[in-house]
């Protein structure tokens, strides 16, 4: 579908296999190709479940409950024995390189990860000339199947917080899956290497944002089940990216009694982990330290002072599955929707004001006497001469003074009195002709007079809702975001799927929002802010309209801009209930395709 981000994440190689020898669980990735040292000693790999490592390995083991693993070939229920031997397709896919081209198109660039029969890599896609990640592994495999079915349901979720899947093919004995890559993401193991905690905004941004995602998944009979610091990424627009949905777990193998349960409390133990900084279980994992033995688990804000006690008491309701300190919690989240309806609870966390730097003090320098003739060496430094202020311009004398002063005088007076003039008869003729703004409103259409028409100011409008509009696709553009679009914060912004030209690839005409006021209101000007220059145009219905149209031919256009700050208003102002924002050339991004973005909306009568 060419409505999938060309940007890319690599989903796969984060996870650790306990199967996995030391030289292979080294090579971790990250979006940016850098690589984490896997934990030594006792540190195993997480359970997907909890996000935390699998202690199970270690003396002192870990208590709390752990995905069910599934069990070996030769002794699973109703599935025959795996054939001696490697798998039919093992030597091609080990014999890979960089240079490999996969279907003739997807060139290999980088192994990012070689675990439990399968590997990752970085590749491009050298008809679309975009980067791209890739998961390979053997048609006889023992997962494949499993990673097939799970990367073309993946496929059809279509959320933009997920890591898009972008292909999945089985052939010449290979399977292979194609997914984004975002090369401006970084992996959340990465922002909490140190045991540095998350400011509270940022850390409410990341719960709100995952346990939404995943709720949403989960709608769809969709689970992740291997939610860990490196599966969860942060863009370089601040917004929180989720990789590996139920892929991950297909090429691991992953499964769980209570899969929403499972990704629960695996939330919740990242939100701890940017709470505190530690791992919320016994035994280090992912870069960070562990809680002490024979403690158990506490709250966040008995771990480090300074916790936000909303999000620490957010963090145990959801780590209710995984601890017995925890479960006793009275009301404990289950499902990553009830997560997201806590999140939602909770008082708006503001992002803390910016700190700006504090400039040096002004130095005066001072020219050094003699250098030259004394070699090179610097002579005693002169003492700084205090700054004469210029003298004042001479009054001028006698008669010609006052004349001067006169003149001034009687043209201030005649200026002020010209204003008050022109202030009055715009007074007069408003309310000459602002009796009945409800008959004399003229309706929209035959408009397009551009931003210069209609009256400035006016009061505000409230957009009780708005949905996106896509009548020439598939009758939805990102739903998600549209609240972020009239959020009166500039930090958030609304944004279209991606294209490979302004112009949306030739595939439609544009796409828009519709801003529903409740009922027909005045309106004399709308005001957008976008992310970029766009082409934008400004439509409403007639006032008589009672339902929201569901194509163009439903809408009248009134004004048309383009740029980043437009103010769009009507010859006159009208009266409806409907306004649509339709875009009709849209930027690049810094992604490499095209998107809109718009970023603030406010409609004035």
């Amino acid at each position: 579908m060419a409505e999938r981000s060309t940007a890319a994440v690599d989903g796969s190689a984060d996870d650790r296999s306990d199967a996995a020898d030391t030289t292979e669980a080294a090579d971790t990735e990250d979006p940016t190709g850098a690589t984490e040292a896997p934990a030594a000693g006792a540190r195993a790999a997480a359970a997907p479940d909890s996000g935390a490592a699998a202690a199970a390995e270690t003396e002192a083991g870990d208590t709390r409950p752990a995905a069910a693993e599934p069990p070996a070939p030769d002794s699973s229920a109703g599935k025959p024995p795996a054939p001696e031997g490697p798998p039919r397709a093992g030597v091609p896919v080990a014999d890979m390189h960089s240079g490999h081209k996969l279907a003739d198109r997807y060139r290999l660039e980088e192994c990012v990860t070689r675990l439990d029969g399968f590997s990752s890599w970085r590749a491009v896609d050298e008809k679309l000339r975009r980067a791209v990640g890739i998961h390979v592994l053997a048609a006889g495999h023992d997962h494949a199947e499993a990673v097939l079915d799970a990367a073309r349901a993946a496929a059809l979720i279509g959320d933009p917080r997920f890591v898009q899947i972008l292909d999945a093919v089985e052939e010449d004995d290979v399977v292979y899956v194609v997914h984004e890559w975002l090369p401006d993401a970084t992996e959340l193991s990465t922002l909490l290497a140190g045991g540095a905690p998350m400011e509270p905004h940022e850390a409410y941004e990341l719960v709100t944002q995952v346990s939404q995602a995943l709720a949403a998944a989960h709608r769809k009979d969709l689970a992740h089940l291997r939610l860990t610091p490196s599966a969860v990424l942060r863009t370089g627009s601040g917004q929180w990216r989720i990789r590996g949905l139920s892929i991950h777990a297909a090429l691991h193998g992953t499964e769980a009694d209570d899969p929403q349960r499972t990704d629960t409390e695996a939330v919740g133990a990242l939100l701890y982990a940017a709470l505190t900084g530690r791992w919320p279980y016994e035994g280090d994992a992912y870069g960070l330290v562990g809680l002490p033995k024979h403690v158990g688990l506490i709250a966040p804000e008995k771990v480090r002072a300074g916790v936000h006690r909303g999000l620490s008491e957010l963090a145990m309701r959801a780590l209710a599955a995984g601890s017995p300190a925890a479960a006793e919690h009275p009301r404990p989240c289950t499902t990553p929707a009830e997560l997201s309806a806590a999140c939602a609870e909770l008082p708006r966390i503001r992002p803390p004001e910016p700190q700006f730097p504090r400039s040096a003090p002004y130095q005066q320098t001072t020219y050094q006497q003699g250098y030259a003739q004394s070699g090179g060496r610097p002579g005693p430094a002169a003492r700084p001469v205090a700054a004469v202020p210029p003298p004042a311009p001479p009054t001028l004398p006698g008669r010609t003074g006052k004349a001067v002063k006169w003149c001034v005088s009687v043209l201030l007076i005649v200026a002020l009195a010209l204003g008050s003039w022109q202030l009055a008869d715009a007074l007069i003729n408003h309310d000459g002709r602002g009796g009945d703004t409800g008959n004399s409103a003229a309706q929209p259409g035959g408009g397009g007079g551009g931003s210069g028409g209609g009256r400035e100011g006016g009061k505000p409008v409230e957009i009780e809702s708005a949905r996106d509009f896509d009548p020439y696709g598939t009758g939805s553009e990102s739903p998600s975001s549209v609240p972020a679009a009239y959020d009166s914060d500039p930090s958030s912004y609304w944004e279209t799927k991606w294209y490979t030209s302004a112009v949306f690839g030739n595939l439609k005409e544009g796409v828009g929002l519709v801003l529903d006021l409740g009922e027909p209101q005045r309106v004399g000007s709308v005001k957008v802010s976008l992310i970029g220059d766009s082409k934008l145009t400004a439509m409403a219905t007639p006032q008589e309209t009672g339902s929201m149209p569901t194509d163009l031919s439903g809408f009248e256009e009134f004004d048309a801009a383009d740029g980043t700050n437009l103010t769009l208003k009507p010859t006159k102002p009208v009266v409806t209930q409907y306004v649509l924002l339709w875009l009709t050339e849209i930027p690049p991004s810094n992604e490499g395709n095209f998107r809109g973005k718009i970023s603030d909306i406010q409609v004035r009568s």
